[in-house]
């Protein structure tokens, strides 16, 4: 019974869409951690991609919506170690990324975390790789905004974490 109960409330809160990136899910983005059974309950536990997202009040409440509509009694907790990485982004979510025009972050490795990223992004418009950095900060802040030199249209980077 438990393992159903987890199951189904696992489905419940993966299916909640990021709220500044909503062709992501939560489980995408892999900030949705675990779902533990706690008696007739479930608890969830999210990291934000960073300490001060402003969208985790949003994705809570989310959270607790897809439990009451799945008839699911529980309570959301947000962790904040281990600290979220671009790492735990699923395959499908760095496909729905690119989908959306957004270009998706390398894996997190050593040059990545420490500022060496070298790197060519590629425009997800156009496929050119003459691209510049305008801003550290895109539309929100965890995306970078960049510009094609070939095609001239700007786009976002998902930050390396």
């Amino acid at each position: 019974m438990s393992a159903d109960l987890r199951r189904r409330a696992w489905e419940a809160a993966a299916s909640v869409a990021d709220p500044e990136i909503p062709a992501l899910t939560i489980a995408d983005l892999g900030i949705l951690r675990d779902v533990a059974v706690r008696g007739p309950a479930v608890e969830v536990t999210i990291t934000p991609t960073y300490s001060g997202c402003p969208a985790m009040g949003t994705i809570a409440l989310d959270i607790a919506l897809a439990l009451e509509r799945a008839g699911i009694a529980g309570a959301v907790r947000t962790v904040l170690a281990p600290a979220w990485t671009t790492d735990w982004l699923t395959e499908e979510g760095r496909r729905k990324l690119a989908e959306s025009g957004i270009v998706p972050p390398p894996h997190a490795g050593r040059a990545a975390l420490f500022g060496e990223d070298e790197d060519i992004v590629a425009c997800p418009h156009c496929g050119g790789t003459d691209t510049e950095l305008l801003s550290e900060f895109g539309t929100t802040a965890c995306k970078s905004l960049h510009r094609c030199r070939g095609c001239g249209e700007p786009f976002d980077r998902f930050k390396c974490h």
